[in-house]
């Protein structure tokens, strides 16, 4: 990952996962519960055994033995980056890999995809599902404008999530054939800003940028940053909304059975001959 910029603190990451264990809100885990169905049912679509497979990632076992329950695996085990984002995996090694929620928090992505799409063998599957760019977007302006209001500036407090657009591009740089990325963006409704940020610490998924103020929010922001989010994005119920937004994506490593595209010129009829013969079909000539 040389020359990668480090967004994330790694062992801030971790300190907050470990906490987010102790703190095993019920009903939490929504996300990650919503984002592997989404998977198995995408898996379910793939008409093929997959001998080796991988969790690829360090939020739950529950990918894993979603995994091992489908019936499509053979042995399913679990690897997570190194504190340098490399992968334990031997090239060629594994049929499929997945991963939930993962990907968000990876410094270096484009490198990390490289190293996925290395390790599965010629026709081996990718399939993973990250936080997408619309995430906690009405969180994200409170917190900005109240710090603003306050302090007379702010600073970063929600990461910088992906752009569906971006994901299609880097699995294509990093080699995958037929890459295809879609996004599925929904509202969830809280109690209140302050029940959202509940969740978020249950998640682990508090901000851990490395250009995070080291300065905690303090309460008269917390509180105007409340009332903004209740102005805001208030329902009727007083009930506010939270936008979440995951990105799909899935890839192949290349094989020589897969589909390709026609090379330029190797078609064989010309577009204008085939729209006269359609027009020929039409009038019954």
């Amino acid at each position: 990952m040389a020359g990668a910029p480090i967004l994330f603190d790694r062992s801030l990451l971790a300190l907050h996962r470990a906490r987010a264990e102790r703190l095993a809100i019920p009903g939490s885990d929504f996300l990650l519960a919503r984002t592997i169905d989404d998977l198995m049912d995408r898996l379910s679509t793939v008409n093929r055994h997959f001998e080796q497979a991988v969790d690829i990632g360090d939020l739950s076992p529950t990918l894993a033995a979603a995994l091992a329950a489908h019936g499509q695996g053979g042995t399913v085990r679990r690897v997570r980056p190194d504190e340098n984002e490399a992968l334990p995996l031997e090239p060629g090694s594994v049929d499929l890999a997945v991963s939930a929620l993962s990907f968000q928090w990876i410094n270096d992505l484009p490198g990390l995809l490289a190293q996925i799409k290395r390790a599965l063998k010629p026709d081996g599957l990718l399939l993973a599902t990250l936080v997408g760019g619309d995430t906690l977007q009405e969180l994200r302006a409170v917190l900005t404008e109240a710090e603003s209001d306050i302090r007379g500036g702010a600073a970063p407090r929600v990461a910088p999530f992906a752009d569906v657009r971006d994901i299609g591009a880097l699995l294509q740089r990093a080699g995958f054939a037929l890459p295809v990325a879609d996004t599925d963006r929904f509202t969830v409704r809280y109690d209140s800003m302050f029940h959202l940020m509940r969740d978020l610490r249950a998640m682990g998924a508090t901000n851990a940028l490395t250009a995070r103020d080291p300065r905690p929010l303090t309460r008269a922001i917390l509180a105007r940053a409340a009332t903004l989010y209740a102005e805001r994005y208030a329902d009727a119920d007083g009930r506010v909304r939270t936008t979440f937004e995951l990105i799909a994506l899935s890839g192949w490593a290349p094989h020589e059975s897969q589909q390709k595209p026609l090379k330029p010129g190797s078609a064989k009829m010309r577009l204008a001959d085939a729209l006269e013969a359609a027009r020929k079909e039409r009038e019954g000539s």
